[in-house]
């Protein structure tokens, strides 16, 4: 799909629940203020298998913003309902069942034209994945095969959500997310955000920007990792040129 991230709009959260607070709570703040006056929204479940608890868990949790949800599960024409909403929410939970399921109900075009059209796109964890170009930056068991690791490929760049540092005192020999991200790269050529909790990215008006209260660390091909503060317009780093420098930081 061209790339329209000047007309397109999107909140991509790391994470759906913060250590303490309840479902959606620390980001309710940047939602309202994202999706303004709108209120209608179209709801995709299909990251966990208990599509109608989810449905009304986001149905009960969206309400208490102003909002009314609709879950694609619980309509006929799903191309319709997405093609008619003004913002769409796409949860999270696992990122290969999700993939699926939006192959399973042909909603891949659907959303891309819907987004490109103006439609408001949030998506968390394994809902911000899939606005990327593929799910090869999940950290997600493969339970299920979608046709493709194609994903919507509404921006350019690859999201790693729930971010972890390495520990230098830890004593598991394991690999670090930062390693994983570093195997991406050795095979791929689009950047990669890793969002720590509690971070978003707000892409609009051709900018993308890192919302929330902690930072990010931008990973790219041939070049050092940069940390990112919150605040920061990301697109420079994701989108154009720059000098490789050596090692990552």
């Amino acid at each position: 799909m061209a790339k329209m991230e000047e007309a397109m709009q999107l909140l991509l959260i790391s994470n759906s629940t913060q250590h303490g607070g309840g479902y959606l709570d620390h980001v309710e703040p940047e939602i309202r203020d994202f999706v303004g006056k709108r209120t209608r929204v179209v709801f995709v479940p299909y990251a966990v298998q208990d599509r109608r608890d989810y449905a009304a868990k986001a149905q009960e949790r969206f309400g208490r913003m102003g909002l009314s949800l609709t879950s694609v599960h619980d309509v006929s024409n799903l191309p319709r309902a997405v093609q008619e909403a003004e913002v769409i929410f796409v949860g999270g939970g696992n990122t290969f069942r999700l993939l699926k399921g939006l192959y399973d109900h042909a909603l891949i075009e659907p959303i891309q034209r819907s987004v490109a059209a103006g439609a408001l796109y949030i998506g968390s964890s394994a809902g911000s994945i899939v606005a990327c170009p593929s799910l090869k930056t999940t950290k997600d068991m493969p339970v299920v095969q979608p046709p493709s690791f194609a994903a919507l490929d509404l921006v350019r760049f690859q999201i790693s959500p729930h971010y972890l540092d390495p520990d230098p005192t830890s004593t598991h020999m394991g690999e670090t997310q930062e390693e994983r991200i570093n195997q991406f790269l050795e095979e791929n050529e689009a950047a990669v955000v890793g969002l720590r909790e509690g971070s978003m990215l707000r892409v609009q008006d051709g900018a993308v920007y890192l919302k929330g209260r902690e930072g990010a660390r931008v990973f790219r091909r041939g070049f050092a990792a940069v940390e990112m503060k919150p605040g920061s317009d990301l697109n420079a780093l994701l989108v154009e040129a720059a000098s490789p420098v050596g090692q990552c930081a």
